[in-house]
């Protein structure tokens, strides 16, 4: 779907075109073309190579879609691509966006994603100084939203390791709180493979390294490049903090265990005094004078139950009851 296909005239909007136009643009001396388009069809991405002459590797890449974040060269031309993290219950919801960068044109194809960039478009053109640097600075404008949204997510997960953290000593909660650790952590992983390889395009772009397209806002490009390591550190962190909280957690569910070992334990050792006194008085022998005696059978209950009395009150002093 074509969201927008604007031209730019030094630094100013121009007009809105239809996509057969976008090569009469190209050839006007300080213009610039802006296209974004959502979840493009295979024949939209064909039509959009032959109007800019995209590369024939790059369109494939954004026709199949699932790619790893990252910075491809093609000539004077720039191939991006960035994961778009979406929050949901249960996870989150793994759109991407493929921007194609050349000296006079930009071509953003977001997909699987319901988070839409208006509002970049918006801030360019609020600024036409910035906008006048042309697609390089657009392409920063897209990276910088993009890594924007990142930050509540950090922040989400920060409070969502708090609570579990806050119920790791919380009696029978073991179990519960191990899964919810795993989970946690696979959802850290999937903003790590979002941010790295990101942060490592980022550099390039920032060091000087990035074609001649992006070398008027190298300095803008390294401020991404801040948060970029910014979120990075603070990913490591929560990593650190979940493998710790998962040492916690077990020793925990090794704790409860023995607790629970101690108190069969100690059932186990007043209940082997009874059964010994019982088994004693209970043997058919004829010699056993004890059975001829009138108290000798209450005097044997009070033995056994005074043995476990004072069993379970040591037991119990001990803590293990």
């Amino acid at each position: 779907m074509l969201i927008n296909c604007v031209a730019y005239e030094h630094g100013s909007r121009l007009a809105e075109i239809t996509v057969e136009e976008i090569s009469d643009y190209l050839e006007r001396p300080g213009c610039f073309v802006w296209v974004a388009l959502r979840d493009a069809t295979p024949e939209e991405l064909e039509q959009m190579k032959e109007e800019f002459g995209l590369h024939e590797l790059a369109v494939e890449d954004a026709r199949h879609g699932h790619q790893r974040p990252k910075l491809e060269e093609y000539g004077d031309s720039l191939f991006a691509v960035m994961h778009l993290l979406e929050p949901e219950k249960e996870g989150f919801n793994l759109g991407e966006i493929n921007v194609f960068v050349g000296p006079n044109y930009i071509l953003s194809v977001r997909n699987r994603s319901r988070e839409h960039f208006l509002g970049v478009r918006q801030r360019c053109e609020r600024d036409p100084y910035l906008l006048r640097q042309g697609s390089g600075f657009v392409l920063y404008a897209l990276m910088d939203a993009v890594v924007d949204r990142y930050f509540p997510i950090v922040d989400r997960l920060e409070s969502e390791l708090e609570e579990i953290e806050g119920q790791i000593f919380a009696k029978g909660a073991a179990r519960t709180n191990t899964e919810r650790l795993y989970d946690l952590k696979r959802k850290v992983m999937i903003l790590k493979h979002a941010v790295a390889p990101l942060m490592e395009a980022a550099g390039k772009l920032a060091g000087g390294r990035g074609p001649a397209v992006c070398a008027s806002s190298r300095d803008y490009f390294r401020d991404v490049y801040d948060h970029l390591v910014r979120i990075d550190a603070s990913i490591d962190t929560i990593r650190d903090t979940i493998g710790t909280a998962i040492q916690v957690n077990l020793s925990m569910v090794t704790i409860e265990d023995n607790e629970v070992s101690k108190r069969l334990a100690a059932w186990a050792g007043i209940f082997a005094v009874a059964t010994a006194g019982v088994g004693v008085w209970g043997m058919n022998f004829k010699n056993m004078p004890e059975l001829q005696w009138e108290y000798g059978y209450p005097m044997a209950l009070a033995a056994i139950g005074s043995i476990c009395l004072v069993l379970y009150i040591r037991f119990k002093r001990a803590g293990w009851l």
